[in-house]
């Protein structure tokens, strides 16, 4: 089952988190009896409810936990922010101290990987071990934040019907190379019904402005400070190439290293099999059970 907990990030901004778990014990038995903390944080446009099936398998021997980021999924929307990456990871902070889930191990995908990796090397005492899910150390520049909102004004917003976003997203959107049917139940999630039709339950706007805070700076330096074991994951097919991805893991102190066949960049959701088969060895290896 799941059950909501929200905690309070930067400014009192509400952050709902997701908590995964057995249906509780006869005999009420105590929170550290469902093991390690996890803490999954989403990549931009994302939300909690994209790692369902990770949490579910990891919530067999750990407590898994996934966190809606602030101006995502059903956490509070700041009009005017803040949005910097100091605000993300104090929210991530905040929500492993709320839910006592330290010493936690971190599960990140792209964005959410950025603020895992830079809670880690900020507070090595709360992270057990660490995650990293196609996501870039490399600046990605003024151009790459172009695209963006070419790409998001090309969006033919409001989508009918869910079928529509689907179809958009999984077959018709011009920056496919070929169809990605998970790709768009993806989005049908990130949707909500509106009098004139389904439309994100984010704000592009907003999204650009918390894209601008890190896709202009490289996070190297941050990288090589994270002390825990961390396992780099990259899609074939996914935004994080093969060459940075073992640079990565060369800078780490303690990284390894796995890639996805058949997946592109949102990994656990387009290949679960497969990306569960590549993290659950490492969890295995640095995780009491």
């Amino acid at each position: 089952m799941v059950r909501r907990i929200d905690v309070s990030g930067v400014d009192g901004v509400r952050l709902a988190a997701w908590e995964f778990t057995d249906p509780p014990k006869a005999d009420g038995g105590r929170e550290e009896a469902r093991g390690p903390g996890v803490l999954l944080l989403h990549g931009l446009l994302g939300r909690a409810a994209h790692w369902a099936e990770t949490a579910r398998w990891l919530s067999t021997r750990h407590r898994a936990v996934a966190l809606d980021q602030r101006g995502h999924g059903r956490s509070e929307k700041p009009a005017e922010g803040p949005f910097d990456r100091s605000t993300y990871v104090d929210d991530a902070e905040a929500a492993v101290e709320q839910l006592g889930l330290a010493p936690v191990t971190l599960i990140g995908h792209a964005m959410g990987a950025l603020t895992a990796w830079q809670l880690a090397a900020r507070r090595p005492d709360l992270v057990r071990a660490l995650v990293i899910c196609d996501m870039r150390a490399s600046a990605l520049g003024a151009a790459s934040q172009r695209e963006w909102a070419d790409w998001f004004r090309s969006w033919p917003v409001p989508f009918a019907t869910l079928a529509d976003v689907r179809k958009w997203f999984g077959e018709d959107d011009p920056t496919l190379e070929r169809p990605n049917p998970p790709r768009g139940d993806f989005f049908a999630e990130v949707m909500a019904e509106r009098s004139d039709g389904w439309r994100p339950v984010f704000s592009c706007r907003q999204m650009l402005k918390v894209r601008e805070t890190w896709a202009h700076d490289a996070h190297w330096e941050e990288l090589a400070q994270v002390q825990c074991p961390t396992l780099v994951v990259r899609g074939l097919d996914g935004d994080l190439g093969r060459a940075e991805a073992q640079e990565m893991v060369r800078v780490l102190p303690r990284g390894q290293y796995a890639e996805v066949v058949d997946a592109g960049h949102l990994v656990h959701y387009d290949q679960p099999d497969g990306w569960r088969r590549a993290v659950e060895p490492f969890l295995a290896s640095v995780l009491p059970v």
